[in-house]
């Protein structure tokens, strides 16, 4: 009953123009930002650290920047889900490096998409899986009753989801072996015995493993993807780049390298309100794991 209920509700708050829904959203990031001492703490912290070489002035502007950001990647989400697909592939006015996927589809490679939590990251998968089959691994949110609302708006044209479980996992793999697409957010905190300790931007961040061991048994393509807000609800960039791994070099290590270097190209749209360096339940801090391999 819930659920219909919020499925009923975002279905009429997404009636409304994108570019309204983003000047509510930057709203609701300013509230959120002055309401939650944690939530802004978090935000300074994290953005500070990634923004240790800027000058006061800069990160003033990074910050208030993305406050109004994160506020706008929120409430965005309910037109993603809710508007007709047709209009949410629509939105993306720019696609830079499709030529990646075209290439690894040629050559029968399956494709791992890593898009982190950078500008509207839900749109990017609703999109390539306009032209392809692709599944997504995703977490259930804690509040069941959302779960209908995502799985309803993400679940659509050849995009499938699997849960972060065991059985998730295998459809993943399976997938791969076909030579399809998959997508993983590679800067999501996985649970414990599912990451290892790699800095990023400097600090032990609990990253997921399971990248490497998806590309090393499957050989599949490793494509970067990230989605630029454009101002003024004008709609997203959708940018694809190559993920060049070095033999020998650790997967993660490589991964959180790559991302500094996206992050970086776009900081006020990254989503610095996230827990990234928090420890799993049941995971060994950090620094217990660094005094271990003194």
């Amino acid at each position: 009953m819930k659920s219909a209920l919020v499925i009923w509700l975002c279905s009429l708050v997404a009636k409304l123009p994108l570019r309204v829904l983003h000047c509510l959203g930057a709203v609701l990031g300013k509230l959120t930002y002055k309401l939650s001492r944690a939530y802004a703490k978090r935000m300074r912290e994290n953005l500070g650290n990634a923004l240790k070489g800027y000058s006061d002035a800069e990160f003033r502007k990074v910050l208030h920047a993305g406050i109004a950001e994160a506020g706008r990647g929120a409430i965005e989400l309910i037109w993603i889900w809710c508007r007709p697909l047709g209009e949410v592939k629509a939105s993306v006015r720019e696609c830079h490096g499709w030529e990646h996927v075209e290439n690894a589809r040629s050559n029968g490679k399956g494709i791992v998409f890593l898009t982190p939590h950078l500008g509207c990251f839900d749109v990017s998968a609703i999109y390539a899986a306009t032209f392809m089959p692709m599944i997504v691994l995703y977490r259930p949110p804690r509040l069941a009753w959302l779960d209908p609302l995502m799985r309803r708006g993400r679940e659509r044209g050849q995009l499938r989801l699997a849960r972060t479980d065991v059985s998730g996992v295998r459809l993943l793999y399976k997938a791969l072996k076909r030579g399809e697409a998959i997508g993983l957010l590679p800067d999501q905190v996985p649970g414990n015995g599912e990451g290892e300790w790699v800095d990023f931007f400097g600090r032990p961040a609990y990253t997921m493993t399971l990248i490497g061991r998806l590309v090393q048994s499957s050989g599949a393509a490793v494509l970067l993807a990230s989605v630029e807000r454009l101002e003024k609800g004008a709609g997203y960039i959708l940018r694809i780049i190559p993920l060049r791994l070095v033999d020998g070099a650790p997967i993660s290590r490589q991964v959180n390298a790559a991302l500094e270097e996206l992050v970086l190209s776009n900081p006020a749209q990254y989503l610095w309100s996230y827990n990234r360096y928090k420890t799993p339940p049941g995971v060994r801090p950090a620094i217990n794991q660094e005094k271990k391999s003194q």
